[in-house]
This record gives C-alpha cells, structure tokens and sequence, in this order.
C-alpha cells in the first residue's frame, strides 16, 4: 500500500486522528500536546499519528488535506484544522457537538476504558 493511500486510511478509518510531532507518550511540538490535550478534554479518544519518522509523511499528509502544518486533527474524516482552531472549538463547546455528531452520542461513555492509541504511518 503507499504512503498516500495509508494516510487517506487512516482518516478514514479512524474516529479520530492526530497528526502529531511525537507521540502522545512523548510529544515532540507544543502544538501538539496543545491539540491532543484539547481532544482529551473533550472526551475523545485519539489515534495519533507520529510524523516524524519519515518526512514525507507530513508531505503526503499536506498534499492529502491542504493544510500545510502539524498537528492536523481529523473528526468523521473531516479536518478540522491544527493545534489553535481545535481549541477554540474546545472553548466555545463546539468541538464535543463536532464529535457527537460525528461519534455519536455515548462517545464519552468509552473515554476511560480506551487510552490514546499510537498508529505509526510508515514506508
């Protein structure tokens, strides 16, 4: 499978999915423990893709979206942007309404009982 294709998987796949610096074990980037915590408090639970390993993930990822910084949090298979936008959706409510919509209303109810999950997109 090529690097585009597994990409386009896993925002499509995922409930939920950041791209990150690092993983949420070992955040690399500000940005991203900013967005991954925002998540949290939302009540998601987040699969995080580790960028770093190989540049031309956050390439693809880019092409793939349109977007040209890290981290990018999808929702449903939609962007809804990096690091800033996801908390100020966090601030206003509109991210746990963006999350219901796409999760469905007893997505909270998994929250504890599945920790952040780590895919790693590789070559």
């Amino acid at each position: 499978m090529e690097l585009r294709e597994k990409i386009e998987q896993v925002i499509a796949e995922e409930p939920v999915a950041l791209f990150m610096k690092g993983t949420p074990q070992r955040v690399m980037c500000g940005n991203s423990l900013r967005a991954l915590e925002a998540l949290h408090r939302a009540g998601a639970s987040v699969t995080a893709v580790d960028i770093l390993p190989d540049p031309r993930i956050r390439q693809e990822l880019s092409a793939v979206s349109g977007w040209p910084t890290i981290p990018q949090v999808f929702i449903g298979g939609e962007l809804i942007g990096g690091a800033d936008i996801t908390e100020e959706l966090a601030e206003s409510g509109e991210l746990e309404e963006k999350l219901e919509s796409a999760l469905g209303a007893g997505y909270r109810s998994v929250r504890g009982s599945k920790p952040p999950t780590l895919r790693v997109v590789q070559k």
